[in-house]
């Protein structure tokens, strides 16, 4: 694929990027490297490869889903820094 700085700065725009004129060069060849590159990975026959679900063959280590004993309510708020009867108090982060 050839990229012209058309496209590139029409991809630029749709990824809202701001590209400098004297970096256009470097990125139109940064680009058409890539690009050359996965026309080769379009080349190999891939037919009989089963789709990925997981990238690795680990498997979760699941533990069973038992009730058990945690701490009070009272407990949880003990060393918070600042709490009323119900809730910790955080300051005010969005307006």
């Amino acid at each position: 694929m050839n990229i012209d700085r058309g496209m590139l700065r029409r991809v630029a725009h749709l990824a809202r990027l701001e590209v400098k004129e004297s970096e256009e060069e470097a990125l139109i060849a940064s680009l058409t490297e890539v690009l050359t590159w996965m026309e080769q990975l379009d080349e190999i026959d891939t037919s009989d490869v089963e789709p990925l679900t997981h990238m690795g063959e680990a498997v979760d280590a699941l533990r069973e889903d038992v009730v058990r004993e945690t701490i009070t309510h009272e407990q949880a708020l003990a060393n918070a820094p600042q709490h009323d009867e119900n809730y910790f108090r955080v300051p005010k982060v969005m307006e």
